[in-house]
């Protein structure tokens, strides 16, 4: 019989699906709840348990895990008498890899210690495909002891996993990656154009970008959604635009000024509004096109 914890996932969208499936492969019980049905059925087909509710879910779970699009849905989750809280038993420790405001997560952390619950914020970086490979990086926010508990479940779904300060230190962390992605995606977006208009061979110049210090993570990600045009969701933009404002807000908050980023904020907004909120962010290349008299 398994002495692997017990885990309960709620949220199997486009990340939380092939998360939830690596942990049944690395041999944990994984019973879900999410409000599709085929996403029911798909982690019954990998293996998984569903169940018909929250409180079903997570009713003998040792380890609940979330990944839900925003603050609104972690409370609604969390909270009333369907909620994680109520149900779930004393002493389980919830890991909220959802990426919300850092104070959502302190919130969260103080109702759950008054039910005997724990809690760590530990949203994650690497997009659907970092997912599907297990090779997320993972920003941690909470006590030692939990983030010690946690880990050998973290280390199933990614690869760099650090314990970066307590309860909402994590999506501090996880607001500055957003606001470095969504910058570089739009360097990206812009060089793109530029070197086309010029006529520029796109493919040979982004490979050899791609090799020197104008190199990243993103463009050896993206590089294909930028040469095809193919801006099927790993990320969405209306995802993006929320994690904006999360990092404006909370840089406002704390005196920081983020003059490229509150531009940036405003493009990914822009592209929102134009219709395009359901494509993957590197979809920044549209704005970029029209702002250049390209029809797209």
């Amino acid at each position: 019989m398994s002495t692997l914890p017990k885990i309960a996932w709620i949220g199997l969208g486009i990340m939380g699906s092939p998360m939830s499936e690596n942990l049944l492969k690395a041999g944990y019980s994984v019973t879900g709840f999410t409000l599709e049905q085929d996403k029911l059925d798909r982690l019954a087909k990998a293996g998984g348990s569903v169940a018909g509710s929250i409180a079903e879910a997570v009713k003998d779970a040792d380890v609940i895990i979330t990944m839900v699009p925003a603050s609104p849905q972690v409370e609604a989750i969390s909270y009333g008498p369907e909620g994680i809280l109520e149900n779930a038993k004393q002493g389980a420790l919830i890991v909220d890899m959802s990426s919300i405001t850092p104070q959502t997560s302190v919130d969260l952390a103080k109702n759950a210690a008054e039910k005997g619950i724990r809690v760590i914020d530990a949203p994650v970086s690497g997009g659907e495909a970092g997912a599907i490979e297990a090779v997320l990086s993972i920003m941690v926010g909470g006590g030692q002891a939990d983030f010690d508990e946690a880990l050998p479940i973290l280390e199933a779904l990614g690869k760099t996993i650090v314990l970066c300060g307590p309860h909402g230190s994590g999506q501090t962390v996880k607001a500055a990656n957003q606001l470095i992605v969504a910058v570089n995606i739009q360097a990206c977006a812009e060089a793109v154009v530029f070197l086309e208009k010029s006529g520029v061979n796109l493919q040979a110049a982004l490979d050899v970008l791609n090799g020197g210090l104008a190199g990243s993570t993103v463009l050896t990600r993206k590089k294909d959604n930028f040469l095809n045009r193919d801006f099927k969701p790993g990320f969405r933009i209306d995802l993006h635009h929320k994690d904006m404002g999360i990092v404006t807000d909370a840089a406002r908050n704390v005196g920081a000024a983020l003059p490229v980023g509150a531009v940036v904020a405003q493009l990914v907004a822009s592209l929102r509004a134009q219709g395009d909120g359901g494509l993957d962010h590197s979809a920044l290349l549209r704005a970029v096109e029209r702002l250049s008299g390209q029809q797209v």
